[in-house]
């Protein structure tokens, strides 16, 4: 080093010179392949990535926290830990333990608060490239669409956007609620988890060219639950974390209060041998992974006869969720930024029980819903009467499934967009209804499932889907529709400013009940106004909706 000094005479050009040779010799260390591969040094570790032939930087599997392991199970994320040397980021790392997964592996872990990103290979720190950030889905119970890869949508804009997606706890190890929770953890782990990253986008997204202050969060499923949940956090303060929203088939489900949840607690405590035991959190923290890992399995809720479709869910914590979602949308206790919310068609078709009689679906729904009372599930099946029968299914399948996919998908994204509306601004708020019909499913008695749209948002073999299904063939034309739009809105926040060319203009919501929505349809994309008879239906369930977080 001495004698490198007296070729530089200069202390900074020796600090330079010395710092790009140290990340050189890295470099040659972790193997040639690497060599001419873009590094970012985000202070805590430098990751070395990859640029694809695409023209897009690929970082994958780098660290947003420390390892939740430990005295940090139960906790809120913290900060990072420190790494010397050059960190590989080329390859997925493991995604978070779900529900009723017997050991850790190589693919779910418990150590798993991992984000990744993809942003032009030519930006710069100066770019200020809009951000698309994703949250996965999962029903809370899993990290259902993690590590979709966002190499096309960044393509696609013309280079003109950066995309993150990250994986955040779930199940027991993300939701575990009591008071014992809140005086020695924390409630509520699993969001915390996203709003940690979402606060390392504003500090660190700048190294990839994206723009901190132009955030856009997209979620599906419990993701776009999560969305909502963002943007009535702390009672709807603005923390400037993001400025649009979209929610892709917004999930609420049951979202108790805490002291409805010390029976979970109590079971959970039980079934990992810390029952009875002075300090049980401390006992919990102290049992090897696999050990939790077996008590993190589904019971149902206490008179009921099975156990619920999505056991482990977010709590009313008093802070980070601070009532009861229709209650905040509608009191207008949220972030007013522009959003996109919408559904399928047939969102309860992949979860409704196989239903063959009235008394089938008021079982199907209490499972999900414990509160719901025998008149109430007796109007459920006044509202959702005996349906055209559908192939494969039962007489009454189609009744519960419209029943459950209205109740938790359909009738909160559509009343979100109505209290966004009339409370912000009906010019900047824009709903769907995706309805691309696809043989297999339409066989089976599926229609158009449950965020079947995604695919179609990321493009082909991106979202974990079957790059030979339809999307491949006779649905291919609606990709570069939906993917549009999407960007679209990511980059100017309307869908309209970038959309497809041929693509109809996409009205906006309006401030009525009956609202203007797109039909997003292989060439047959329009709008329609929602149907008054779904209109009443929201109502109906607008009006059990306290019943049913509970």
């Amino acid at each position: 080093m001495f004698i490198l000094a007296l070729y530089f005479p200069n202390t900074q050009a020796f600090q330079s010179f010395f710092q790009h040779a140290f990340v050189f010799f890295a470099t040659i260390a972790l193997g040639c392949e690497f060599l001419g591969q873009p590094i970012v040094d985000l202070g805590y570790s430098q990751y070395q990535g990859t640029t694809l032939s695409s023209g897009v930087n690929q970082y994958l599997g780098m660290r947003f926290a420390a390892p939740p392991v430990g005295d940090l199970r139960f906790r809120a994320p913290a900060e990072p830990l420190e790494t010397t040397g050059l960190q590989n980021a080329t390859a997925f790392q493991p995604i978070c333990l779900g529900i009723s997964v017997e050991l850790p592996s190589s693919n779910q872990a418990e150590d798993c608060l991992f984000i990744n990103v993809w942003g032009p290979a030519s930006a710069t720190v100066d770019s200020n490239l809009p951000v698309w950030v994703y949250i996965q889905g999962g029903g809370y119970v899993e990290n259902s669409n993690a590590n979709y890869n966002g190499s096309t949508v960044v393509e696609k804009s013309s280079h003109n956007i950066v995309f993150v997606n990250f994986n955040y706890r779930v199940g027991s190890w993300g939701f575990l609620a009591s008071e014992k929770v809140r005086q020695d953890g924390d409630l509520n782990a699993g969001l915390l988890d996203q709003r940690f990253a979402l606060q390392w986008v504003q500090n660190y997204i700048s190294m990839f060219g994206g723009n901190p202050e132009h955030v856009v969060i997209h979620g599906a499923s419990a993701g776009a639950g999560s969305v909502a949940l963002h943007l009535t956090a702390y009672g709807g303060r603005n923390d400037c974390l993001f400025v649009g929203a979209i929610g892709e088939s917004v999930f609420f489900p049951t979202q108790p209060q805490v002291s409805e949840l010390e029976w979970q607690f109590e079971t959970y405590v039980n079934a990992a041998g810390c029952s009875g035991t002075m300090d049980e959190l401390k006992c919990l923290r102290s049992k090897d992974t696999t050990a939790l890992q077996l008590a993190n399995v589904p019971n149902p809720y206490p008179g009921q006869s099975s156990a619920p479709l999505f056991y482990w869910t977010p709590t009313i914590d008093g802070d980070f969720i601070q009532d009861y979602p229709y209650c905040l949308f509608e009191q207008g206790n949220f972030v007013k930024v522009p959003i996109i919310f919408g559904d399928d068609t047939n969102e309860g078709s992949g979860f409704a029980a196989n239903a063959s009689s009235p008394a089938d679906v008021a079982t199907f729904m209490q499972n999900n819903y414990p509160h719901l009372t025998t008149a109430d599930t007796d109007e459920i099946n006044q509202r959702y009467p005996l349906m055209p029968p559908l192939p494969e299914r039962a007489a009454y399948f189609p009744s519960a499934s419209a029943a459950y996919g209205e109740a938790t998908f359909t009738c909160p994204g559509n009343f979100i967009a109505l209290s966004f509306a009339k409370a912000h601004c009906p010019y900047k708020v824009w709903n769907y209804r995706y309805n691309v019909l696809q043989a297999n499913n339409v066989a089976s008695g599926l229609g158009v499932p449950h965020t079947f749209e995604s695919p179609a948002i990321f493009g082909l073999g991106n979202a974990n889907d079957n790059v030979s299904s339809s999307y491949a063939t006779y649905n291919a034309e609606i990709i570069p529709v939906v993917m549009d739009y999407w960007i679209s809105f990511v980059r100017e926040l309307t869908p309209n400013r970038y959309k497809s060319c041929g693509a109809p203009h996409w009205e906006s919501f309006g401030d009525e009940d009956c609202g203007r929505r797109i039909v997003l349809q292989t060439n047959g994309t329009a709008m329609e106004k929602i149907p008054a008879h779904q209109v009443k239906r929201c109502e109906f369930w607008r009006g059990l909706a306290i019943t049913m977080e509970q």
